[in-house]
């Protein structure tokens, strides 16, 4: 039997769980990292009729205001004591979270309920309530529920490798990501957290060397310079370990919008973000990076040769036509 879009035809798959919806879970640190990482994969799988799903595990309380125009006359900042502006940074970021997934299409957003860590060895780390500081057994569960509940096939989330980044929120996501996948499918493994489901892929995002320079020269082309500077050039290249290459061109307005969305913490006369608009970017790197950690429906491709985050978890592939 065949459904529509993104339904799946009913069959027991290679790891004996039966499947009635395609579903995407992306699991992320704060508000605003939905819209730098994955945003146009994201809402590409939306419009084909994916479920996708948003796991925030913080409220980003330790995000100072990025957006010098919103000090202005006339705006909400004018004025304000640093104190004040902390407290109304705050006060705003879930509505611009909310902004934000309208953009992309996430179906729904899940927050756990976690305080933002802020940056390495910052006091703010020690905050007894930061996800830091969070029992990693209780987050790991927290997130087996979702898993459980909602049945995604794919998963996203951060790498194992965060050199370039290595916030303490990122990398707890990237913990709790790994043991979630492994522990959901196991029914020993929070027996009250709702009926034992694998996922069957998990994938890291990757801002690859390639995109960066592709997206530096372009700027350097349309301006004379670019804010790619060498601490940008110099990150660790992980081109080598990318295995799937989604063409994203026609969905690059969900970054651009839903970056837009987060007025506190993005600044829309920024060059790095906003420097190429969407029809620029699409031509310069029409494609998001992705690298295939687990798999359990075949092989890990070799180099970059996938085309389908759900590639391998359907036999009837003729049941849906997200990636077709």
């Amino acid at each position: 039997m065949t459904g529509g879009p993104g339904h799946v035809s009913e069959r027991t798959d290679s790891l004996g769980v039966v499947s009635d919806r395609l579903t995407l879970l992306s699991v992320h640190a704060h508000p605003d990292d939905e819209a730098s990482k994955g945003a146009p994969t994201v809402a590409k799988y939306h419009a084909d009729g994916v479920r996708t799903v948003l796991v925030c595990c913080t409220g980003g309380e330790e995000g100072d205001l990025q957006n010098p125009s919103l000090r202005e006359p006339g705006q909400p900042f004018h004025g304000l004591t640093p104190e004040q502006e902390r407290e109304l940074v705050i006060q705003m970021r879930p509505a611009e979270l909310a902004a934000s997934v309208a953009v992309i299409g996430f179906d729904d957003v899940v927050m756990f309920p976690y305080r933002d860590s802020g940056m390495p060895e910052s006091p703010s780390n020690e905050h007894p309530e930061c996800f830091h500081q969070a029992d990693l057994d209780e987050a790991t569960e927290r997130l087996v529920e979702v898993i459980r509940r909602e049945r995604p096939q794919v998963i996203l989330t951060y790498g194992d490798d965060q050199r370039g980044y290595p916030h303490p929120d990122h990398l707890r996501v990237h913990d709790i990501s790994v043991l979630a996948f492994d522990r959901a499918g196991d029914p020993a493994w929070y027996p009250d957290a709702g009926e034992a489901f694998q996922p069957s892929k998990l994938y890291y995002t990757a801002w690859s060397k390639a995109r960066i320079l592709a997206v530096h020269d372009a700027l350097i082309a349309k301006y004379g310079e670019s804010p790619f500077d060498e601490n940008w050039l110099e990150r660790p290249d992980m081109d080598h370990r990318i295995t799937t290459k989604l063409d994203v061109g026609p969905f690059m307005f969900a970054r651009s919008g839903a970056l837009r969305a987060h007025a506190t913490q993005v600044d829309p006369a920024a060059g790095f973000w906003f420097g190429l608009d969407d029809d620029e970017l699409a031509a310069v790197y029409p494609w998001e990076d992705w690298i295939l950690a687990r798999s359990l429906v075949g092989p890990i491709p070799a180099g970059d040769d996938e085309r389908d985050l759900f590639a391998g978890v359907l036999t009837d592939v003729g049941a849906r036509t997200a990636g077709s």
